[in-house]
């Protein structure tokens, strides 16, 4: 989805629900369009912040949660206490792993999971219109550190 079409859903959502299209909601939309992969509020609002735009901390949280309900953004909690979002289109539905160390989101596609999910759907009569899936580990990269030996520096001498 570009620019312009991300602007159109939200101006539709906006008018179904009497909300005012505002001139920060725009800005937020502008901003989150140009931010790639995960993120959270503050990192939003430090980046409007760092361009010099104009947009209160509760603007924000109420843009994201504006934009989350019209389809433009998902929302994850990773362990943490807070949420991260991302966009919501333009990619394939995707899965997280999620590493306990460093706290790296590696994101994965996987058809077994697809149809997994679908015949259990069907055994159970269930219909249904999304899910995510996170898995809580280690990458690679921290597993490697915890198994290499630790350095120990050599004890001074004392006299």
């Amino acid at each position: 989805m570009d620019h312009h079409t991300a602007k159109d859903t939200l101006s539709g959502f906006l008018k179904d629900r009497g909300l005012r299209p505002t001139r920060e909601r725009y800005l937020l939309l502008e901003e989150v369009m140009r931010t790639e992969g995960h993120f959270d509020a503050d990192t939003l609002f430090a980046s409007l912040t760092r361009r010099g735009l104009k947009a209160s901390r509760a603007t924000v949280y109420n843009t994201l949660e504006i934009l989350v309900q019209a389809g433009l953004l998902s929302r994850y909690r990773f362990g943490e206490n807070h949420s991260r979002y991302e966009k919501a289109f333009g990619r394939p539905r995707h899965d997280h792993m999620i590493c306990l160390e460093c706290g790296e989101i590696l994101e994965f596609v996987s058809g077994k999971l697809e149809t997994l999910q679908q015949e259990i759907c069907s055994e159970m009569e269930f219909d249904m219109e999304n899910s995510t899936l996170q898995i809580f580990g280690r990458c690679p990269a921290c597993r490697k550190r915890a198994a290499s030996p630790k350095t120990v520096s050599p004890k001074k001498k004392t006299r």
